[in-house]
């Protein structure tokens, strides 16, 4: 595969950003090689520097659920270019997308834009405490809530990738209130909620984890979580920028049917632009500033690019009829690579919850962080190196999701399928 054009760009970008990336987990280190530099995308498609072309299941991890380019969303944006990029005042826009959210997800009331899932979580976070007047925050391992301090413990993601314990500029006061615990601990956490429950503020999850690979929860687990929160006063947090409108139309909250106090949301509600947003009941929202004295801000929160791409993809997202096709296709895709795995006699578990999948080399079911770092890392490797130069581009690590959009067609599925078959052979 020539990759020339890609080294060439990666060695100068070396030399002016940390590491040449922008985001970590992009610099394929953990993978044995070096990022291709990507030109264009088109559907189900991208297009690198030197010419290669590949199926794309990262779709900028996670948002693009429509593909590259959508036409609703390219119409969007250049209706939005004609009057302005930026105003930093309220747009009609705002409003229109905020309803789109409150319509699909009916434990969200009220929502505020901001500008990132860290954003989201970090300010969900505040508002927790602001609201119950409580300290202690109670997150679960290889959950990634993004880089906001306090949410940065026994975090997933690039920190797990890069294998990072936590980060080097955070002070132990700052996380000293953050309690971690195994993912899918029931008894753990019913344990830890009987001794300091009426202390905690919040508790915060991935509902589907797709920080540590793609990890399901177990039967109970959310439902536990709900439960003894409502029980002793302490708020409920989604965090949903993975998940949100890609598991399904409801997110996972409406696959689990569970409602939770606070939901935090990203990726597929900016339509490939840069957003993120938390929402939820309006007795816990009317706490934020200007209405209530938790404060937070953003210059940029609302643009008028992200509103507009958002409300083209939500819009296409609330018919029923989106969500069938999509899980039709990942399942497609999943038990394909479990079968090229089965036929070549490796050990691989599979999954999906809607077009949100993952899969791992291992032998055991993998139901939490630990689980997942047991997996063979190095097959991994070998596998994610052997798909990309069969024109197949995956995350660039263990521990991440891959996703499917409405622009994969049944060919590039079973063109994948056909490059994993090949790629486990040489395994």
């Amino acid at each position: 595969m020539e990759t020339s054009k890609s080294n060439m760009l990666f060695n100068a970008a070396q030399a002016l950003i940390p590491g040449g990336v922008n985001s970590p987990v992009r610099a394929c280190g953990s993978v044995g090689g070096q990022p291709v530099f990507i030109e264009r995308g088109d559907k189900s498609r991208l297009y690198d520097v030197d010419g290669n072309a590949y199926i794309d299941y990262v779709l900028s991890w996670g948002p693009l659920i429509l593909g590259h380019r959508p036409p609703e969303v390219i119409k969007a944006l250049e209706k939005v270019l004609e009057t302005g990029t930026s105003f930093g005042a309220p747009t009609a826009l705002e409003t229109e997308l905020a309803q789109l959210v409150v319509d699909m997800v009916p434990s969200v009331d009220m929502i505020r834009m901001v500008n990132s899932g860290t954003e989201a979580t970090m300010s969900a976070i505040r508002l927790a405490r602001g609201y119950t007047g409580r300290d202690i925050i109670i997150k679960f391992d290889g959950c990634y809530h993004g880089h906001a301090d306090t949410l940065l413990v026994a975090a997933g993601s690039g920190v797990a990738t890069l294998g990072i314990p936590g980060s080097p500029g955070i002070p132990e006061a700052v996380i000293s209130n953050t309690l971690s615990l195994p993912y899918n601990d029931i008894e753990g956490f019913e344990k830890l909620m009987a001794q300091k429950g009426d202390q905690v503020a919040g508790v915060i999850i991935e509902p589907v984890a797709g920080n540590m690979g793609m990890v399901s929860p177990r039967e109970g687990f959310l439902e536990s979580l709900r439960e003894k929160t409502a029980q002793h006063g302490s708020v409920l947090i989604f965090d949903e920028v993975m998940t949100g409108f890609r598991v399904g139309k409801g997110s996972a909250q409406g696959y689990f049917n569970i409602t939770p106090d606070i939901s935090c949301f990203g990726k597929v509600i900016g339509g490939g632009l840069p957003v993120g947003a938390y929402g939820g009941r309006k007795e816990v929202m009317d706490q934020i500033a200007p209405v209530g004295s938790v404060y937070q801000a953003g210059t940029l929160s609302g643009n008028p690019l992200a509103m507009a791409a958002g409300i083209a993809t939500l819009t296409v997202l609330k018919d029923d009829a989106v969500y069938a096709e999509l899980d039709r296709k990942t399942h497609r895709l999943i038990q394909g690579l479990q079968a090229a795995a089965d036929d070549a006699k490796i050990p691989m578990k599979t999954g999906h919850i809607g077009s949100m999948a993952g899969f791992f080399f291992t032998e055991k079911d993998v139901y939490n962080f630990e689980d997942a770092k047991t997996c063979d890392l190095d097959r991994f490797t070998k596998f994610y190196q052997g798909m990309l130069t069969r024109g197949v581009y995956l995350a660039p690590s263990q521990f991440e999701a891959c996703f499917v959009s409405l622009a994969h067609t049944n060919e590039d599925i079973d063109t994948t399928i056909e490059a994993a078959r090949a790629a486990m052979a040489d395994l």
